[in-house]
């Protein structure tokens, strides 16, 4: 078993190693494309240290009012360009705290920036109001350890320094029915612009690892993920109600969905409107008890334009999910995930209309959401259970549903077999043989031509 520092790196090396070789012996085209420059990234010529302020990086001192200070000190004193924030090799405890715009969040090699774990004195703050109440609980929910809202050029980077949530205490507290209040995210920017997360460890958050939510002209790569297996809602990757989203170059592992895509949840993400929309999810590798790629199951706003491709998984629940309910109202569509490989899974590919919890009682429904327009393609699976559910919805089958170039290879135990019901769509070249509703019957339109 190798040492958490040397995992940390070799895997994402690796990764980066597999999906190269992959691309090229299934000509998976231009692997090295990036999104990246959608923001660009800016010189800031002014530089502050956390130990300007007091702080001390003994893992024992808290280190509250030196971060609070010193971004203070960011936000009123305006440095033309903005300020760097550097935290030297250390560990830093500190409780949650806000960031300010025009900011570079930087942490050395050997710098870790590590939540406290008292739970009783964590901030609340409002829900969010495409969910109308806390995602776990009703009411407020816990501030995010690393928190931003109204923010504009903010970024967080390093050399693969470490920003740790200590979310044990707050799985604990789940496991035992004895939470207050919805659990916080790592990171969270809401209502934000021009934001940069790059070349940091994430690791055991609470909750969410990092959600942009309400956000535009977001770039996240070259990042590292890491929670066990076990710990509850440790999605990795979140965008919800936002737009122009890049994330690439990273390996994720944790306890729920690598990348999901969200927008609202029911009758407040309906009213509230905002899709998610433009975002691009390239060279992601990794492994989850539960999905590599999703999208959902809260979609209620609509969630359009999304593309993944390159996706490398290992020891998954599901390799793409796409995921939906009734009283979800709002849309799928445009999406398109290519270039896929799954490597010990219980399931290739699901596309579901009856995923996921309802916030109350007043969700309407006969709010059925509109599923259209998914293509996906090469996809290469190997010792994969069961290959594939794609099970609409009887008010509102799922339509335009596209496979092709789909080899799923299973076990001697395997259920290799597509389960269908209530869509329409077509298929080319798909093994084992999909289900009767997207057999490709001969006529001139071809999956392959939407690629």
């Amino acid at each position: 078993m190798w040492p958490l520092s040397i995992s940390v790196v070799f895997l994402p090396c690796f990764a980066a190693f597999l999906l190269t070789a992959l691309s090229s012996a299934y000509g998976y085209g231009d692997s090295e494309a990036t999104c990246s420059g959608i923001v660009p990234l800016k010189y800031r010529n002014d530089k502050i240290s956390i130990t300007d302020f007091g702080g001390v990086g003994d893992g024992r001192t808290v280190n509250t009012k030196a971060f609070r200070a010193a971004i203070y000190r960011i936000q009123h004193l305006r440095r033309r360009g903005g300020t760097v924030l550097y935290i030297p090799p250390g560990v830093f405890l500190t409780e949650s705290f806000s960031l300010t715009s025009h900011m570079t969040l930087f942490l050395a090699r050997g710098a870790v920036i590590k939540a406290v774990q008292d739970t009783w004195n964590w901030p609340l703050i409002d829900p969010l109001p495409s969910y109308g109440r806390g995602r776990e609980l009703p009411g407020a929910r816990y501030i995010s350890f690393i928190h931003g809202d109204g923010l504009r050029d903010v970024v967080i980077t390093g050399q693969n320094g470490t920003i740790d949530g200590q979310g044990e205490v707050w799985w604990n507290m789940w496991r035992s029915r004895t939470l207050k209040f919805t659990r916080p995210n790592l990171i969270e920017f809401k209502n934000s612009k021009a934001i940069i997360i790059s070349n940091v460890i994430f690791q055991n958050s609470p909750f969410w690892n990092i959600h942009p939510v309400y956000c535009s002209d977001v770039v996240i790569h070259h990042v590292t993920i890491l929670a066990p297996q076990d710990s509850p809602n440790t999605d990795g990757i979140d965008p919800d109600s936002s737009n122009n989203v890049c994330i690439e170059d990273s390996y994720i592992s944790t306890g729920d969905d690598l990348v999901a895509i969200k927008s609202g949840w029911d009758e407040y993400g309906i009213a509230f409107g905002r899709p998610s929309s433009n975002i691009t999810i390239r060279r992601i590798t990794g492994s989850s008890p539960y999905a590599g790629i999703a999208i959902g199951s809260e979609t209620s706003g609509g969630i359009k334009n999304i593309v993944a491709e390159h996706i490398s998984l290992s020891n998954m629940g599901v390799g793409v999910n796409i995921k939906t309910n009734i009283g979800r109202g709002g849309y799928i569509k445009n999406i398109k995930i290519s270039n896929v490989y799954v490597e010990n899974a219980k399931y290739g590919i699901k596309i579901a209309g009856d995923t996921g919890d309802h916030p109350d009682a007043f969700y309407n429904p006969n709010a059925l959401p509109i599923v259209k327009g998914i293509h996906i393609n090469n996809v290469w699976g190997v010792n994969v259970q069961n290959a594939g559910s794609i099970q609409g919805l009887k008010g509102s089958p799922f339509t335009g549903i596209c496979l092709s170039e789909i080899n799923l290879h299973g076990s001697l135990n395997s259920y290799r077999t597509w389960k269908c019901s209530d869509v329409i769509g077509t298929s080319l070249k798909v093994s084992p043989w999909p289900c009767s509703e997207l057999r490709t019957t001969g006529g001139s339109y071809s999956c392959s031509s939407t690629f």
